[in-house]
């Protein structure tokens, strides 16, 4: 069986489209399906609408959250959900093309790989900045990190049971999947292919949300910055030595014929603003340890189809 893991946060439009063109390739294959849809907290008809999906087809599963966990938490929900034999995770506005599945399918069967990822060619389509930041993150993140992550993969892959368990094995609440995904190691191929726009609705990733996303990358896979805080403090203290021991010898040599305060102001400025920029990417790594050890769940959920079946089953 294969399950297919789908996130969604206000995609009432584009969930009837995915489970289209999704069934035209359940149809194709030999294999036995189910959907687990995890609605993220959504503000418009989406609950509805799987509800409805839900009870006209029963292989559609669906979680429904309390409120927006994020992507990451909807992804783990759908990880700790599934029973298939084989489980992709896939974004349902169609970004992720559902063609490509029967040859991942079939790429798995024939060798002896755990995992089939997918990768974006190209970025058409995408606004400048958006994909120069985001090849700037992959160039930046490959060099500081352990973790090797591919420029322009997706979330949308086929993983093997095993790999499944060992990345539900990493319960950490700061979560990266691309990373996760990565770490846990297991035999990957990927597979390229052009770059698609949303059938339907809007995306709820802003520029600054995927910025604040690839910073969350950075730190959950490397202490680099860490190391270039400690640095960074270590030569403002040689620099500032030097310049001491300068000023000293000068002073005794030829006296002290200039104030000099604009000099002083701006070196001080400038020390202070390294010591808050060394302070703000300590702090970032403190604020992560704090959000571990609450222990919070990384989701609540309020509703399944296995209660609303039952409902319907005791009507």
């Amino acid at each position: 069986m294969i399950s297919v893991i789908v996130p969604c946060f206000n995609e009432e439009e584009a969930i009837p489209l995915f489970f289209a063109e999704m069934e035209k390739i359940r149809k194709k294959v030999s294999h036995q399906f189910e959907y687990i849809f995890i609605n993220d907290g959504s503000k418009d008809r989406t609950l509805e609408v799987l509800r409805d999906l839900s009870c006209t087809n029963k292989f559609v599963r669906y979680i429904s959250f309390s409120r927006n966990f994020g992507k990451e938490a909807a992804l783990y929900a759908g990880l700790q959900a599934c029973e298939g034999d084989l489980v992709t995770v896939m974004d349902v506005d169609l970004q992720d093309p559902p063609e490509l599945l029967p040859q991942m399918i079939e790429m798995i069967e024939i060798s002896d790989i755990d995992c089939v990822g997918t990768r974006r060619s190209n970025r058409k389509g995408e606004p400048l900045i958006r994909n120069l930041f985001a090849k700037a993150f992959y160039h930046l993140i490959n060099r500081i990190s352990e973790t090797e992550m591919v420029d322009g993969a997706r979330d949308y892959r086929l993983m093997t049971r095993q790999m499944v368990d060992a990345v539900l094995e990493l319960t950490e609440h700061n979560r990266f999947s691309k990373g996760l995904f990565s770490w846990v190691g297991f035999k990957t191929e990927y597979l390229s292919y052009e770059n698609k726009e949303r059938v339907a609705g809007k995306t709820s990733w802003s520029f600054w949300e995927l910025f604040n996303y690839s910073i969350d990358g950075i730190i959950n896979f490397s202490d680099v910055p860490l190391n270039i805080a400690s640095f960074v403090g270590a030569f403002s203290c040689f620099i500032s030595g030097v310049a001491m021991v300068f000023i000293i010898f000068r002073a005794l040599l030829f006296g002290d014929p200039t104030a000099g305060w604009p000099s002083l102001v701006t070196i001080i400025l400038f020390i202070g603003g390294v010591q808050l920029l060394c302070i703000g990417i300590i702090g970032k790594y403190i604020g992560k340890i704090f959000m571990e050890t609450k222990k919070r769940p990384l989701y609540i959920v309020q509703e399944t189809e296995k209660e609303v079946n039952r409902k319907v089953d005791l009507k």
